[in-house]
């Protein structure tokens, strides 16, 4: 099954303009498209991520979503040892690409898509499995991907390179603001810079 989740902030009917081509799209089995609040709109997920479930997830942005990149996330999918698991593509584009990568810490302001390949299953037995999975498709999925990360998706087992590659041409400046204000690395729970 594929799902499609779209998200306007603006008007009430500038977003069911918006909307429309996806609701026309083909013969979906279910549409739930309407106005919500945006904080319901971050929670929209949760769901789908209960509380004891294992994850392992992978991430990278694309250099561009061909036939070729659908058909190769396709067949990699129907190998998934776990039906909990999902590979999510989010699209950057509109207002989130008109910003210059070093106006914010979030350098990735190109046009295109991020994929995330979220693993999830409920039994420890099933870990090494799962994992072996997300790592092999992310493997073969890695010819479609070009160098840039989502720092919000690494994973604990990735490289500094990847921590680097998420922040690009600001990785520099934060490493100085890391440093001045937090000098000891007291916030270091998630894939940070280390100050330098």
């Amino acid at each position: 099954m594929a799902a499609i989740f779209a998200c306007h902030c603006g008007s009430e009917k500038e977003g069911e303009a918006a909307v429309e081509p996806i609701k026309a799209f083909g013969e979906p089995a279910m549409v739930q498209l309407g106005p919500i609040s945006y904080s319901a709109v971050n929670m929209m997920l949760d769901d789908g991520f209960p509380k004891g479930a294992l994850n392992y997830w992978k991430s990278s942005f694309l250099s561009a979503l061909t036939d070729e990149a659908i058909d190769s996330m396709v067949a990699q999918f129907s190998t998934c040892p776990s039906g909990m698991t999902g590979m999510i593509l989010e699209h950057i584009h509109g207002v989130a690409s008109g910003i210059r990568p070093e106006d914010t810490a979030f350098p990735h302001r190109a046009t295109g898509y991020n994929l995330l390949i979220a693993s999830e299953w409920l039994e420890s037995a099933d870990t090494d499995s799962n994992i072996e999975w997300t790592r092999e498709t992310y493997n073969i999925l890695e010819q479609f991907m070009s160098d840039g990360s989502y720092v919000n998706y690494l994973g604990d087992d990735e490289t500094s390179d990847r921590i680097k590659s998420a922040y690009e041409v600001n990785f520099d400046r934060l490493q100085k603001l890391k440093t001045r204000y937090d000098p000891d690395n007291v916030f270091h729970l998630n894939q940070n810079i280390v100050p330098g």
